[in-house]
Parts: structure tokens; sequence; C-alpha cells
């Protein structure tokens, strides 16, 4: 019988000081940014440095049946990253490298462990950026964005991750390497197997390379739109309204009062009125001044305060405020972050729901959102010592309290029954799996589940995360 001592034995044996045991990272590897951790600690993290580390940990892994978690940054918000008893935790953080940059082709080849931050200041060198843009830019890697299918503030014009990658480099389960994708702009050769890895969330391969389809940087001047309106319904309505305009903005995010409130006491800001919700809107390109003399006219139209800039520096500091939010959130307590999607539409109606959870459930859920695309990001404020089934574990990570999960549950269904989906940029992980039959459906839920065992037939990929059991 293989164990745990033999799979380590053979890690440290192929892999020598890339294998941290150190109580430290092990402690780590178990939690993400979500406030979730795994149960126990993972076996060891393995520090991998090139794609033949990753390989042999999958060889070893594949022979000992041991169980493989891929982590990146550990931005995660959904806990799927999170390596537990007797898993092995394989980083690749510290596969770093922009292997290939090519301006005539508009095209990047990078490791999956570069920053989006780092990637975006060495493609502007050469007149270039990659367009994803989470709220975790500076700290979040590329293979992150990719396995789980990340969006951020940019979405609604220029796209998410699926819309900004050609091909990626998989290693399977046990180390076979795969080069799937393409790096022209069209190609339609079998089955797109490189969509169906994004998202993915390490249950299909471990991503060790991807060649990115870039963009040239945008021409012309940026404009900055700040508009405050006397309630978070009105603010969304205003958002919508922009959207039936044909208005293409490249940023259009919603912040309701009590997050708004948050950001200001935690940047030192003049507190808002009271109620007031508040909509940033930017332009950009040749024709980004006229566009923004449209929308404000929208905004005042609709009822709100507008404030237009044309300082690029000055746009910078307004969306500060937005990209604030998490860190806001952990001055009000714990936080459990969450992320639904519904039809643009529907925005307004979805904040009633939220202000409807709110009160039947008795919770606080400051909630900002990227009105462009329609992705809301509900945050949960909540004492870990208050109800049944909260707490916190022996390494001093909080547990959402049954009563969060139950409103956490209503809000997910109200976004379903809005037409919307449970997650639009954060993906499943374990926090969201036990829902996800809910929006699939069975048939889709059992075929989803066979096609991981597919590329993984003995489930040691991320096991747990995504499907539950």
């Amino acid at each position: 019988m293989v164990t745990g001592t033999d799979a380590l034995s053979l890690l440290r044996a192929a892999l020598g000081d890339r294998v941290d045991t150190a109580p430290a990272a092990l402690a780590a590897a178990r939690a993400d940014k979500s406030g979730h951790a795994a149960s126990g600690q993972p076996l060891a993290v393995v520090h991998a440095r090139s794609v033949d580390d990753v390989q042999e940990t999958l060889r070893i892994a594949s022979r000992t049946g041991t169980p493989v978690v891929t982590r990146g940054a550990g931005t995660g918000l959904a806990g799927g990253a999170n390596a537990g008893t007797g898993e092995i935790a394989l980083s690749v953080r510290a596969m770093d490298r922009i292997l290939e940059v090519s301006p005539d082709d508009l095209l990047a080849v990078v490791e999956p462990g570069i920053l989006n931050a780092d990637l975006n200041t060495a493609l502007a060198a050469h007149g270039l950026w990659w367009a994803p843009d989470p709220a975790s830019r500076a700290i979040s890697t590329v293979g992150g964005n990719i396995a789980t299918g990340a969006g951020g503030l940019l979405c609604a014009k220029y796209g998410v991750v699926r819309d900004a990658v050609l091909g990626v480099d998989l290693v399977l389960a046990d180390g076979r390497l795969l080069r799937l994708g393409h790096r022209t702009v069209k190609g339609v050769t079998g089955l797109d197997l490189t969509s169906l890895v994004i998202g993915s969330e390490g249950t299909l391969g471990v991503i060790v390379g991807a060649t990115l389809k870039l963009r040239r940087l945008v021409p012309g001047e940026v404009c900055t739109i700040a508009a405050t309106f006397a309630d978070v319904r009105t603010a969304a309505e205003a958002s919508a309204a922009v959207t039936a305009s044909g208005a293409q903005p490249a940023i259009m995010e919603l912040m309701d009062a009590a997050s708004l409130a948050a950001v200001h006491a935690l940047l030192s800001l003049d507190p808002p009125t009271p109620g007031a919700a508040q909509l940033t809107i930017q332009t950009d390109g040749p024709a980004a001044a006229v566009e923004a003399d449209a929308i404000a006219a929208v905004l005042r139209t609709a009822g709100g305060t507008v404030a237009l800039s044309h300082d690029r520096e000055e746009g910078e500091r307004l969306l500060a405020i937005r990209r604030s939010m998490h860190p806001a959130m952990e001055t009000l307590g714990t936080a459990l972050i969450e992320d639904v999607s519904v039809p643009r539409s529907a925005l307004p109606a979805m904040f009633d729901e939220i202000a409807r959870v709110e009160r039947e459930h008795g919770v606080v859920i400051p909630t900002v959102a990227h009105a462009g695309d329609g992705n809301l990001h509900p945050n949960f404020i909540f004492d870990p010592s208050s109800g049944s089934g909260g707490g916190v574990d022996e390494f001093g990570v909080a547990e959402a309290p049954d009563h969060i999960w139950a409103a956490a549950d209503d809000l997910f269904r109200a976004a379903l029954r809005l037409g919307g989906t449970l997650t639009g940029e954060h993906g499943v992980g374990v926090l969201k799996r036990r829902w996800l039959a809910d929006e699939l459906g069975d048939d889709q839920w059992q075929l989803q589940r066979d096609i991981t065992r597919v590329f993984d037939p003995q489930g040691i990929l991320n096991p747990g995360k995504v499907f539950a059991h």
C-alpha cells in the first residue's frame, strides 16, 4: 500500500529543495482570499520552477494516487486552490517568465505564475496590453485567471479571459504535456479544448503555459465620470440606461451606499451622502470625450449628480475607490465575498433582491457591481463567533456561520430566477459546488463530471472542488 510518506519521499528524491514542508508554507496553502480553508494540512508544497517539475510531480502523484491541488498566488475567492490533508499543493507561482512577445501577431507566450500587472508593464514597452483586468490585477496570476475564467473591470468592452487566450499548455494527471489551441487568429481544428480548460479550476490538468491574445494600447484620451444617486436602485437603473443608449464604456462600476461609505472611511475621504450610491464610468479611445459627454447626459436624465474628468491620473484616483473594495470590507468584519451575474437589464431587480435578503435574514451585504456586464459582488459581513456552523479553526481561519449561508442560498436562487448565474468570474471551487446542479441541471452536471474523469481517471486533480461528491 502506497502512503503519503512514500509520495513525500519520492517527491524529495526527484525535486529536492523544491519540496517544502515548513509549517508556515503548509498552513498558507490551506486557504485563499475567500476566507475558507481546507481541513487539515497538505502533505507538502511543491514550488515548481519548470514544466519538468510539474510533470515529475504529477507522475509521482499518479503512481501513488496522491491528490494534487494547483496554486498560483492564492488570491482566489471560491476556495478552489486550497489544499488539505494528504494533498500535494503544487505551486506554479515561480514559473513567471514571458517566453515570447510578438507585436506583429499580437500575441505573447507566458508561464502561469506571472502577475497581471507585471505582464502589462512589460507589454507596454511594445505598445501592447492584455485586456483582462481583475481588481486584484496587482497580485493575481495569469494562470489563476485562466483557471478560474476571471473577468474584471474592463469586461463589458474588452471581454473576459476566455476572449483573450489563444492556447494553453496543459500537464495531465499522468504527467503528459498537451499543447492546446493555436497561434492563429482563426482555428477550428477538432474540439475546442482550450475553452474547456479555461475556467476548469484545476480539475482537468495543470496549466503550465499560455498563448495570449493581445491588443495594441488604446490611442486617445481617457475620460472618467463619477455620478452619485440617491439610492442604489436608481444607480442601477441609470447603468441599464447607459447600456440601452448604445454607449460602450470601457468601465462601468457601481458601488452601493454601504460599500462606498466603507471605502471612503478606509481611504480617509470625506463621508459620502448617507444612502447614496455611485457609478464610476470610464471611456477610452479616439471618441472618448464624445462618448463621455453622451453618457453624462444619460446619467443626469436618470437623476445623477455627475462629475466628468478628462485627466487620466484623476480617473485612476477615482477607480482606486472601487479597487479598494475588498480591503474596505475587512474593516467591517469578516466577509464572505460572493459573485453572481444577471442580465444587465435585471440589475435593478437584483439589487431589490439583495435588499430583501438583508431584511429577511438580518444580515449586511455591501455590494459592488461590474454594471457594464451585470456581474455583482455581494459581501456578506459577519462575526465568526455568531450563530451555529461558524467559528475560527486551529489556524485562525474564520468560517461563515449557518445563517450567512442561508442568506447566500436565498441570494443565489434569486439570481437564478432572474436568468442569471452563480458565478461570473470567481469560479465554483468549494464554496458554490452545492448549488452547481441547480443551475446546470442533473444531466449536464453528470456530463461535466464525466468529462473530468476522461482527463483524470483516478480523480487526483483538485478533488472535491467544483463537483460535490
